[in-house]
C-alpha cells in the first residue's frame, strides 16, 4: 500500500512489541546514546519520519526499525531487517526530541574507503573540520556541503562525533549523501590531499585574502577551525591559501556554520561564473 500524501510504502506486518527495559533491542539503543558505544558497534540512531525514509531512500544499512505503540505513519518497506513495536512510555523515554513523530531506526555506520575515493577520481571539494565541538554547528555544515555540492567532509580527530543525535538531526539527511572521512592525524590529512590533488585553503580571523578576492572555483579542501581556537597552527602553515571574512561591525568572527555556509558557496558562485 502506498501513501498517497507522501509516496513512501506503508507496511502492516506482525511485529514483536518491546515491554521492558531488560528487552536487549531497547538496551542497544539507550547504549548508542553515547559515542563510545556508537563506536563499539559502528551503529548510530536515526530518528523521525523524515530521516527514515530519507535512510531507506539511499539505501541506508538499517538493523532495526522502532515504532511507539499505536504509530500509524508512513514505513518505508523492505529496508530493515526487523520493525519492532515499542510500549509507548519505554519509547518516549529513548526519544531525543520532545514531540517525537514515534518511529526511529538502528543504522550501520558507513565505510569510507579513502583508495577507492581516489581511485574514482576525488572529484568536487571538500570541507575539513579542524576539532569543532558543537554538533550544530558540525550538522550544520555537513548540510551546507551537500546543498553547495561538496564531495566530502573530513573529520579531524578531536572533532565532536559526526553521528551524535545532535548531529544527525542538524545535517538533515546529508549524512547519506555525503561521505565523512575520519583523519586521524594531519600527516594523514595533508597525504590525502596532495594524492586527491587539492588546495588546502584555511579560513582565518585576518590576514591573507577575502573570500570573494581567493581562488574558491574548484578542487579546495576548505579547513573550519575550533569554535574557539580556529584552524590549527600547522594546517594554517601548510594551507596554500589563507582566506578571511571581513567585519564591519563590531564582532571579531562569524559562528562556524555560518562563515562556512559563505565561503562554500563562494566557490559555487566562483565554479558558475
Amino acid at each position: 500500500m502506498v501513501d498517497s500524501r507522501c509516496g513512501r510504502s506503508m507496511i502492516r506486518r506482525e511485529m514483536t512489541t518491546i515491554t521492558s527495559r531488560d528487552n536487549q533491542i531497547y538496551k542497544l539503543v539507550q547504549k548508542l546514546e553515547t559515542k563510545k558505544y556508537r563506536d563499539k558497534t559502528g551503529l548510530y540512531l536515526i530518528e523521525g519520519e523524515n530521516l527514515v525514509a530519507e535512510a531507506a531512500g539511499h539505501r541506508a544499512d538499517m538493523e532495526t526499525i522502532l515504532i511507539r505503540d499505536g504509530y500509524s505513519g508512513p514505513l518505508p518497506g523492505g529496508t530493515a531487517r526487523n520493525i519492532l513495536t515499542v510500549d509507548r512510555g519505554l519509547f518516549d523515554k529513548l526519544a531525543d526530541t520532545r514531540t517525537s513523530q514515534g518511529i526511529m531506526a538502528i543504522v550501520r555506520k558507513p565505510v569510507f574507503s579513502s583508495e577507492e575515493f581516489i581511485r574514482k577520481g576525488a572529484p568536487g571539494n571538500f570541507v575539513v573540520l579542524d576539532r569543532l565541538q558543537d554538533p550544530g554547528n558540525i550538522g550544520t555544515i555537513i548540510r551546507t556541503a551537500d546543498a553547495a555540492g561538496y564531495s566530502l567532509v573530513m573529520a579531524m580527530k578531536g572533532t565532536a562525533d559526526v553521528f551524535s543525535p545532535k548531529v544527525v538531526r542538524a545535517a538533515a539527511g546529508s549524512l547519506f549523501r555525503v561521505p565523512v572521512a575520519f583523519v586521524d592525524s594531519e600527516e594523514e590529512l595533508l597525504r590525502f590531499i596532495r594524492a586527491a590533488g587539492k588546495k588546502l585553503t584555511a579560513t582565518c580571523l585576518d590576514g591573507g585574502l577575502t573570500y570573494y578576492e581567493a581562488d574558491l572555483s574548484r578542487d579546495i579542501a576548505l579547513v573550519i577551525g575550533n569554535e574557539g581556537g580556529g584552524v590549527s597552527r600547522s594546517l594554517m602553515e601548510n594551507a596554500q591559501q589563507k582566506v578571511s571574512i571581513p567585519m564591519k561591525g563590531t564582532i571579531e568572527s562569524l559562528n562556524a556554520s555560518v562563515a562556512a555556509a559563505l565561503i562554500m558557496y563562494e566557490a559555487v558562485r566562483a565554479e558558475s561564473a
